[in-house]
């Protein structure tokens, strides 16, 4: 019976996420967000982000090694969060695909992938709605009022213990011609390997 790898063996297996491994705190974060009567407000706020290595995961012919990861970030001056999301970082070695699979308690849920080389220090991923292999699902309110068409994201690894990001989501929002890109950014910086 083969015993189970280590953390650090694991963490050899995770290609371009094995840079991400920890516990991760910002606070220069950016949001851009739709405000309460539709129009713009922009945030600045504080994220702590954990990344918790696992695998494998054999999936018949595809192995996977992951990172199961939780963000809560908070507005400046304010105690309670106002965002969260749960979910994993996949890393697939054969197909050399990264996929970031999440969910955020307002009833949406992403699945999001990208071709990228396993030392890359920069890479992108996106998901579409309607995609049969890297979409977006969300709830019938935010469907119908903030629907959800597309998600991009950009990591920069900046050296061992730092990285930032990127995201723009694309809302088709009622009472809009065009997309509202509801965008956030963030430097952090790891508190714990």
């Amino acid at each position: 019976m083969a015993t189970a790898p280590t953390r650090e063996e694991i963490i050899q297996e995770l290609g371009p996420l094995a840079a991400l491994a920890g516990t991760w705190e910002g606070s220069k974060g950016e949001d851009v967000a739709p405000s309460d009567d539709r129009g713009t407000e922009e945030n600045a706020f504080n994220e702590r982000l954990t990344f918790e290595p696992f695998g494998p995961v054999n999936n018949h012919e595809q192995t996977l090694w992951g990172l199961r990861y939780q963000t809560t970030a908070w507005r400046k001056g304010e105690k309670d969060p106002f965002h969260e999301e749960t979910g994993y970082w996949l890393w697939d070695p054969k197909e050399k695909q990264v996929l970031r699979s999440f969910m955020i308690p307002r009833g949406v849920t992403v699945l999001a992938g990208g071709t990228v080389e396993p030392k890359a220090k920069e890479f992108q991923l996106a998901a579409d709605a309607g995609s049969d292999t890297y979409g977006i699902c969300s709830n019938k309110f935010l469907d119908r009022e903030f629907k959800t068409v597309r998600y991009e994201l950009k990591v920069t690894i900046h050296g061992d213990d730092e990285f930032s990001y990127e995201e723009d989501t694309q809302l088709k929002m009622k009472g809009r011609k065009d997309l509202f890109h509801h965008t956030d950014r963030n430097r952090l910086k790891r508190v714990k390997a």
